[in-house]
């Protein structure tokens, strides 16, 4: 121990040392504490440093801090130090960083009250805890209630939840959420909805109840005990309540900011109210009873709502409307009452002024006479053995008398109203157990203590017992169980104090005999217990300063209470003359109800109601007279003794389960927490005590397995054992030395308080060497590869460094070499250049001077030659200039006004283009004047252009005679030489030379000048054209500008368009998904109500045993998809439902019946709703696809080559009949001459029988060609809309086909008048025919209009809201319904006179045909009757002996072919031998011979059974996942089927040409495919459901528990409360057995045939319950969030990401359901610190809420010591950053989910013509055909 101390007691170390502010602080040590040391040297977390002293006798030391890792654990008991500054720690931790209010203390739930409404009660919560162990969740009150529930069941004992704690501390919240758990989970056994009676009673009880305190806005003023009874199904059946000392006092007297009870507060917010006016009430302000606390509102609570809530209970309850008003007049009445003035008459006596309002108005509301109650109100009756005398009351006695009685009256009031409640609880069934909710104060103690303390205290005395008794004995079993040592474990026994209270002299029995003394006083009582106990009893204490008080050393504290007051509230009398006078009231007969004899008042299960409503009820008057002077005889004290001492009992024969409310402050702050309060309750409610108990024993326990996985690394390599348990022994007696520390039991380790610290203490050394190691062999590593790579660098920098310094050397000596070269060549170029320019300038000068002397001699030669012919040539040009100077100067002026006219033009238009109204008017003759203006543009260049080439043929004119003078200056060079012989002539050509200069000089200028005016002239015209261009491209730019505008506008107009279109077909499909989503929810509604009538009608016929013949109408039948029958089946289906429904409804209760009939229409009409508006929407989809005109003419084809097969046959079918008349010719021929022709002759009845015969083939023939006839009407018609108005009708062409006069002549010669009379029956059926075509044609505009009709009202219904939207389409419907029903009736009529029309016409024709068939020997008939002959009659047969893919089956064979096909089928044997949908195609055959026969009611019924058959083994088997499979991927085959061989042709895109022949012919079953979908989709939903069961227990093992990565996370320490382990042992589930699963499941379905996208659609339904269950449950679970079950939840994901790409599933939206999984799972792994971590974080996690981002994060939990906390700070910026999003503030994910599912249309390629069918499924009945 000593060396334990050493080691635990060392510096830095942490402890807790007493504080009086926060009781406990907590502390470090600065240094190593020695066992001499007489202080310990502490520093505080604020850095303050104290000597904290040692006792010198005790040496005890500070209280041990638990590890980090401990901190804030689910369980108290979990912690390895058991103290009180470790669970007040703990429970702080939790309460304000994790906003966790629940916490586990062993056995107890402790409950923080909050102060906070918080979402942790919603149905997904109780769906989350429904069928979870205790432990393997968060704490909360549904743990403990599914805690109790499951107990119920699985131990077939009674339980009770004991919910206690002082006022404030949320015991009736609790109280209430753990019944709200018994009705959601455990539903009612009957269509009462006694769940909800049981919840509607609490609204009624806080109301009469419950009251304002200075602690509690909503404080319960009694004890109640409710017992919630079940079946043995466990169902609720009813309930029962008993309350327990109803604080009366409140009625008379509040103390401040206090309230009197709820009731009266809302009648008073409720007095303007109609139906309460004559209760005369106004404010509470102006009644004595309700004004006293001064604070008569709540914050944040409506009286006026609240009273319509408690109304709605009592009505819910069955309390009608003339009672409420009753109990109003009664409650009004004691207001009016506290108001009733008594003033003094005398010091004596007292009275009450007449005509008090009141007074009277109290009166009149309970029916009493005013001088009656104001005579009683001041008098009292005193009687004696021979006399009776009236004494006057003082004004005081005479108050407390007039408040007694309104005490009085209330608890009566009270006492009635929980009476029946309980009779509205309870049911007729036999209750097999119960649950009881004990919701009761908690231990008080005040400044004042009184009475009512008193036996609150003492009732939770009684409780604290049984509470202790029960923690002992659990510990003992356990102990038992594990085959440890049992010690004797000392805890506190307040059996003493309880003895001081109830034994014999106790306290309660001095009370009630001091209560009987004529002149008992409380002084006199008070003396009387110092006398008896103060000598004889510890626990009883007289104050020193007072003799009217008493001490009593209760459990939790001492508590003082003041005598006064004691004698009065236990006698609790009441005026008997003022109770009679209320009895005598005749005209309010609740009032004498509520003061009726109690033996009459019996509770509905027969108890006393002493156990519901106030003990004092308990009591049974004596029979006699005076009843009511004895009826208050018994005192409270000894009635609340005795219900006490029942309720003991009741609690003894049940399992507790305990649930302790904490209050965290008394000031009701949201999460603020008083340690001071908290130690005070924690104390007193007994949670200290249970964690002393604990800690006297083992506290810590763990098994072997975790044991190990924890503490492997204290164990050396040799030290592990094959054998576990060996293992862990030998390791413990080396690491605890002390063997009292720990016990080994069978499957667990027991260690005392304060060795798991130990153990992790010495795991956390361990790991801190390790990782010191580690970190020192990877430093050093890192400094080695650190001095390696810089030696490295060093030595390749010196390599480089000499590299570089040799090539500088060697380029120094080659740039000096290249200098040397250089220079030399330098100079060398230098001394050459200068000789060549010698050189040059030689030969420059000479050539000078040479040229000189030429150009001198040309130029006098040049003068002198062409003198004339220049001056000629520029004379001429002179003259031309002059001449286009004036023209051009015209042109010019005229364009200048041309331009001035055009601008004021184009200034104007500018001005108009301004308007863009004016511009788009203009816009089409504007390119015309851009054209024009090109034009001229053109015109303009045009002329420059001409003027340009002038300029050139000058330049060229000019450098021709310059190539002219070129030459001549060659000739004069020839002439050279002459010159030179001419010196003399120089000077006279010098001067004419110069003049000649003088004159080119003027020449030059004159040249210069037209050049000058040209270019001015050009630049003119180019700045016009530049002008013009640029007012073009401004008007071109323009143009553009507004064709760019007109296009962004038609642009965006058209991206509005299809976003709008996008938006609004995005719209439609989420209307559609939604509307499919609701449609199926209604159908397992309707389901669900099927299945429940079911079994009501199987109740039924049980209890009566009698089965009535006829028969009986299946549960198919009376659903709302039969719908669709013909009308014929309609009436007689619905003759017989009514008689079934008079047979169920006569032994059922009325209403019941009506609330379901009406329930069904609802759901029936809804139904319908929905299922037209998803045609609709599906049509219209369908619509929107044009069909192709190439598929239709070959559809058209393929029925038209059908039809000339169907004329062939007729063909041949005449060539049949015309035989058998030849030979009845030849025998009435060969027979004429004997007289065998004479009637009653055999060849006459051969001839005959013959005739008859053939009379009904026609007949059937006649029928044929009628249908033949609608067929090629509806061609035509068909034809008509869709190609020409013109093309000839394919009827008549048919019809002449078949037209032959030669050969029916031949084949008719000896029946001509039979012919001729058979003939004019078809004339006569061509009319008909006719006008049934006009008939039809008419239906066909009216369908047209009524689709128009319909398309408008579509699309005025999509733009109502949705719920218009469904009444719209619901009137709509009804009135279509309504019309079609009158149609067919109609319709029927016309049929049915038709049918005995033809019946006799049929007897007119047999007896001509008897009659004439004598005369029929020679009859011959002309050619000319047989071309009058409009039609002849023409035969239909049908094919034979060719199989067309259909099975014939007997009408009596259908039930053996549903039996054997269907209920005796077993679907593994099917799904492995036989090929997928076998038994649909089988189902399939057979209704298409059906239809092949035209046998309506053979198609109906055979559709009919087999739809009852599926229904029928799903629900025998719906359980069994092969069956639910198998029957989906039939029935959807089967639906599949329908669709393909409909004839529609949008199903039959991918038919080969045999599968278009097998169409359905004669019936449309478009209503059966919709019920057949419904079903399918039934189907889907329960085979959801059964995969959901059998993959539930394995999510959150698999998932959570397992780990997959073994060794990534320990197993921290748990308390008593043990979870799952998390080590996979046997039995366990794994990763691998979800993949298993799912692979099986995948295998199955494959197997079955079931379409691909089908299971897309499951598996994306699994992925998410796997990922909602799996997040919910971490949601749920601080043990799950840490950073280790991050990693094990990624690596889960991605093996079942693996698993899909294995099956080739990802694109089918499972991967995106785990996306909330997979940021929860990346949530637990990032860092938590910093603003960019947030950020991070926020823009990571969007699939997640922010509750469940700000959930995951408060329950973040270190699992080593390494890793830290998220702060406090944190979460709040996070919760900053996330505030505008926008979402539902739902915890958890629903779980129940289920995607809307749909199934695309899948073709076979199956012939039907090749099915066999195997003889083991024995339908050896079916033929083929």
């Amino acid at each position: 121990m000593n060396r334990e101390l050493e080691y635990m007691f060392v510096q830095s170390a942490r402890v807790w040392i007493p504080d009086a502010e926060e009781v406990w602080k907590s502390a470090e040590l600065t240094k190593d504490y020695k066992n001499d040391d007489a202080s310990l040297q502490l520093m505080l977390e604020d850095g303050t440093t104290i000597d904290h002293k040692l006792d010198p006798k005790t040496k005890n030391l500070p209280y041990l801090r638990n590890p980090d890792i401990l901190v804030g654990e689910n369980d108290l008991t979990a912690l390895s130090y058991l103290h009180e500054p470790a669970v007040l720690h703990n429970l702080k931790v939790r309460f304000i960083d994790s906003k966790l209010i629940y916490t586990y203390c062993g056995i107890v739930l402790v409950a923080i009250n909050p102060y906070e409404t918080l979402p942790i009660y919603g149905t997904d919560i109780i769906n989350a805890y429904s069928g979870q162990n205790m432990g393997d969740m968060d704490p909360h009150i549904f743990a403990v209630a599914e805690e109790a529930y499951k107990q119920m069941a699985r131990d077939e004992r009674n339980q009770s939840i004991i919910v206690s704690g002082e006022s404030g501390a949320g015991k009736t919240v609790s109280a209430k959420y753990a019944m709200r758990y018994f009705a959601t989970v455990s539903g009612s056994a009957s269509e009462a909805n006694v769940e909800e009676k049981v919840l509607a009673s609490n609204p009624i009880m806080e109301a009469i109840g419950n009251a304002k305190t200075t602690r509690n806005d909503n404080s319960s003023r009694f004890g109640k005990y409710i017992e919630i009874g079940f079946d043995n199904r466990y169902r609720i059946i009813g309930a029962n309540m008993r309350t327990y000392l109803l604080e009366k006092s409140r009625v008379v007297f509040q103390a401040d900011e206090e309230r009197n009870y709820h009731i009266f507060y809302q009648l008073c917010a409720s007095a303007n109210q109609p139906e309460f006016k004559n209760l005369r009430l106004s404010t509470a302000n102006d009644f004595l009873y309700t004004r006293q606390g001064r604070s008569p509102v709540i914050e944040g609570v409506d009286d006026a709502k609240e009273l319509c809530t408690t109304r709605h209970a009592f009505t819910l309850l069955g309390i009608n409307e003339s009672y409420q008003i009753g109990l109003f007049q009664v409650l009004a009445a004691i207001l009016h009452l506290g108001n009733v003035e008594i003033k003094d008459r005398d010091s004596d006596s007292s009275l009450i002024a007449p005509n008090n309002r009141h007074l009277t108005a109290f009166c009149e509301l309970v029916g009493v006479t005013y001088q009656d109650m104001s005579q009683w109100l001041c008098h009292r009756k005193l009687k004696t053995a021979t006399e009776t005398y009236i004494k006057p009351l003082p004004r005081l006695q005479a108050t407390n008398a007039r408040d007694a009685l309104s005490k009085h009256i209330y608890a009566k009031l009270f006492n009635w109203i929980v009476e029946h409640v309980n009779k509205a609880l309870v049911t007729n069934v036999k209750q097999h157990s119960f649950i009881g909710v004990l919701d009761i104060y908690g231990f008080e103690t005040f400044e004042i203590n009184s009475f009512e303390q008193f036996c609150i205290n003492y009732a939770n005395e009684k409780l604290q017992q049984q509470f202790n008794m029960h923690v002992f004995k659990l510990e003992q079993e356990e102990y038992m169980k594990e085959q440890i040592p049992w010690t004797l474990i000392d805890f506190y026994d307040n059996q003493p104090c309880i003895n001081l209270i109830e034994a014999k002299m106790g306290i309660l029995d001095l009370l009630d005999e001091e209560c009987k003394m004529p002149k008992g006083s409380d002084d006199s009582w008070a003396q009387k217990l110092y006398n008896t106990h103060l000598k004889t009893c510890s626990l009883f204490e007289k104050p020193r300063m007072s003799n009217r008080a008493f001490i009593i050393q209760h459990f939790a504290d001492k508590v003082e209470y003041q005598c006064e007051g004691f004698l009065e509230k236990n006698k609790d009398t009441v005026n008997e003359e003022q109770i009679h006078v209320l009895k005598a009231s005749k005209k309010f007969d609740l009032l004498v109800e509520l003061f009726q004899d109690e033996e009459k008042a019996t509770t509905p299960t027969g108890q006393v109601p002493g156990t519901g409503g106030r003990t004092r009820l308990s009591i049974k008057p004596d029979k006699g007279r005076d009843t009511s002077s004895k009826e208050h005889k018994k005192t409270v004290g000894c009635q609340f003794r005795n219900s006490l001492q029942m309720l003991m009992e009741t609690l003894n024969a049940t399992t507790p389960h305990y649930v302790r409310c904490i209050k965290p402050n008394d000031f009701k702050l949201a999460f603020s927490f008083d340690p001071k309060r908290a130690v005070q309750q924690l104390r007193a409610c007994g949670v200290l005590e249970t964690i002393r108990i604990s800690a006297a024993g083992f506290p810590s326990r763990w098994t072997y397995q975790e044991f190990f996985s924890r503490y492997r690394v204290l164990m050396k390599q040799k030290d592990v054992l094959p054998d576990k348990k060996l293992t862990c022994r030998n390791v413990l007696e080396k690491l605890v030395q002390d063997q009292d520390k720990y016990q080994f039991g069978k499957t667990k380790i027991f260690f005392r308080a304060g060795q798991v610290a130990y153990l992790e203490k010495l795991r956390a050394d361990k790991l801190r060497a390790a990782c010191i190691r580690i970190q020192k062999t990877i430093r050093c590593w890192l400094a080695r590869k650190k001095y390696l790579r810089q030696r490295s660098a060093v030595i390749t920098i010196q390599r480089f460094t000499r590299g570089y310094q040799a090539r500088c050397l060697v380029k120094f000596m080659r740039r000096t070499q290249a200098a040397t070269v250089i220079q030399k060549y330098q100079r060398m170029c230098v001394e050459r250049k200068r000789y060549r320019q010698k050189q040059a300038a030689a030969l420059a000068m000479q050539t000078i001077l040479r040229a000189y002397m030429a150009r001198q001699k040309y130029q006098a030669l040049l003068r002198e030659h062409k003198a004339v012919i220049i001056q000629k040539h520029v004379r001429g040009w002179l003259a031309r200039c002059w001449y286009k100077r004036c023209l051009e100067a015209i042109v010019y002026l005229q364009c200048c006004i041309r331009r001035m006219r055009a601008k004021r033009e184009l200034k104007k238009l500018k001005i108009e283009a301004r308007s863009v109204e004016h511009f788009k008017k203009l816009n089409k003759g504007m390119e015309n004047k851009i054209m024009q203006l090109q034009r001229k543009i053109d015109e303009q260049n045009k002329d420059n252009r001409v003027i340009s080439e002038k300029l050139v043929s000058l330049e060229s004119s000019y450098a021709s005679e310059s190539e002219r003078m070129r030459g001549e200056l060659g000739r004069l060079r020839g002439v050279e030489e002459d010159a030179k012989n001419k010196a003399n002539q120089v000077s006279s050509l010098l001067e004419e030379l110069e003049k000649l200069r003088k004159e080119l000089s003027v020449t030059q200028q004159e040249k210069k000048t037209i050049e000058d005016w040209a270019q001015k002239y050009r630049d003119e015209m180019e700045k016009m054209v530049s002008e013009l261009k640029d007012q073009n491209g401004l008007l071109k730019k323009e143009k553009d500008d507004l064709n760019r505008m007109i296009q962004e506008q038609s642009q965006q107009m058209t991206e509005k368009m299809t976003r709008a279109i996008a938006q609004e077909t995005q719209q439609l499909e989420t209307d559609l998904n939604e509307e499919r989503s609701r449609y199926q929810n209604l159908l397992t509604e309707h389901l669900r109500l099927e299945e429940k009538y079911d079994d009501l009608k199987e109740e039924l016929a049980h209890s009566t045993n009698v089965s009535k013949p006829g028969h009986r109408r299946t549960d198919s039948t009376h659903s709302s998809n039969e719908s669709e029958y013909t009308y014929n089946s309609e009436y007689a289906e619905l003759e017989d439902g009514s008689r079934v429904g008079e047979d169920v409804t006569r032994g059922m209760d009325t209403s019941l019946t009506l609330k379901l009939q009406k329930r069904v229409t609802e759901l029936e009409q809804e139904k319908q709703s929905l299922r037209n508006e998803l045609e609709n929407r599906e049509e219209q989809f369908q619509r929107a696809r044009a069909r192709d005109d190439a598929q239709f003419r070959k559809a058209r084809g393929a029925e038209l080559e059908y039809e000339s097969l169907k004329r062939q046959e007729l063909e041949s079918e005449n060539k049949k009949l015309r035989h058998d008349l030849a030979e009845m010719r030849q025998s009435l021929l060969g027979g004429a001459a004997a007289g065998t022709g004479a009637p009653g002759s055999p060849a006459y009845k051969v001839l005959l029988d013959q005739l008859n015969a053939s009379c009904e083939e026609l007949e059937v023939r006649k029928e044929e060609v009628l249908i033949l006839r609608s067929q090629l009407v509806s061609q035509k018609e068909a034809m008509h809309h869709k190609e020409t108005m013109t093309e000839p009708s394919v009827f008549a062409k048919d019809v002449n086909k078949l037209k032959d006069a030669d050969e029916l002549k031949q084949a008719y010669v000896g029946l001509k008048d039979t012919n001729r009379l058979l003939e004019q029956q078809l004339q006569a059926q061509r009319r008909t025919y006719d006008s049934e075509v006009e008939s039809l044609r008419g239906e066909l505009q009216n369908v047209k209009e009524e689709n128009n009709r319909q398309q408008q009202l579509l699309a005025q219904n999509l733009q109502l809201p949705p719920e218009a939207r469904i009444e719209a389409s619901l009137q709509h419907e009804i009135t279509r319904l309504t019309n079609e029903n009158l149609d067919l009736m109609e319709q029927l009529e016309k049929q049915d006179r038709t049918i005995r029309k033809l019946k006799k016409q049929l007897k007119v024709y047999s007896k001509r045909i008897g009659e004439m068939g004598a005369g029929q020997a020679e009859g011959q008939t002309s050619p000319g009757q047989m071309v009058e002959e409009p039609i002849h009659p023409v035969n239909i047969p049908r094919r034979e002996k060719d199989f067309q893919g259909m099975l014939e089956y007997k009408k009596e064979d259908e039930m053996k072919l549903v039996k054997n096909l269907i209920l005796e089928l077993k679907p593994r044997g099917v799904a492995v031998n036989l090929i997928p949908g076998l038994p649909a195609y089988i189902l399939f055959m057979c209704l298409r011979h059906a239809d092949y026969l035209n046998d309506d009611q053979k198609v109906r019924t055979l559709l009919t059974s087999t739809i009852n058959s599926i229904k029928k083994i799903l629900k025998k088997r719906g359980d069994d996942f092969e069956t639910v499979s198998f029957w989906l991927a039939n029935t959807c085959r089967f639906l599949h089927c329908l669709k393909q061989y409909s004839g529609d042709e949008a199903f039959m895109k991918h038919n080969t040409s045999r599968q278009n022949e097998h169409c359905l012919s004669n019936f449309d079953l478009a209503e059966y495919r919709q019920v057949i979908s419904d079903l399918a989709i039934q189907i889907y939903q329960q085979l959801v459901k059964c995969m959901e069961n059998i993959l539930q227990p394995m999510i959150v093992s698999g998932m959570l528990e397992h780990e997959t990565i073994q060794g990534v996370s320990g197993v921290k320490p748990t308390g008593l409360r043990k979870r799952t382990s998390s080590i996979a042992d046997e039995g366990t589930y794994t990763l691998d057995s979800i993949l298993r699963q799912l692979s099986a499941f995948h295998s199955t379905m494959c197997q079955h045939g079931t379409d691909p996208e089908l299971i897309k659609q499951v598996v994306k339904q699994l992925f998410y319950i796997i990922g909602a269950v799996t997040l919910n449950n971490l949601l749920l679970r601080k043990d799950m969030c840490s950073w280790s079950k991050g990693m094990q939840i990624r690596y889960n994901v991605s093996q079942l990401e693996e698993w899909l790409r294995d099956k080739g599933l990802m694109n089918c939206g499972a991967k995106e359901t785990l996306e909330p999984l997979i940021q929860a799972a990346q949530l637990l792994q990032v860092k938590k610190k910093t603003e960019e971590d947030a950020e991070a974080i926020c823009s990571m996690c969007h699939a997640l809420t922010t509750a469940q981002i700000v959930k995951v994060l408060n329950l973040y939990t270190p699992v080593n010591e390494f890793e830290e906390r998220v702060s406090v700070a944190f979460i709040r910026t996070i919760q900053t950053r996330l505030r505008d999003r926008s979402e539902s503030p739902q915890l958890l994910m629903d779980t129940k989910m289920i995607y809307p599912v749909t199934f695309p249309f899948s073709p076979s390629s199956l012939a039907l013509e090749t099915i066999q069918i195997p003889t083991s499924l024995n339908l050896s009945f079916l033929t083929r055909v």
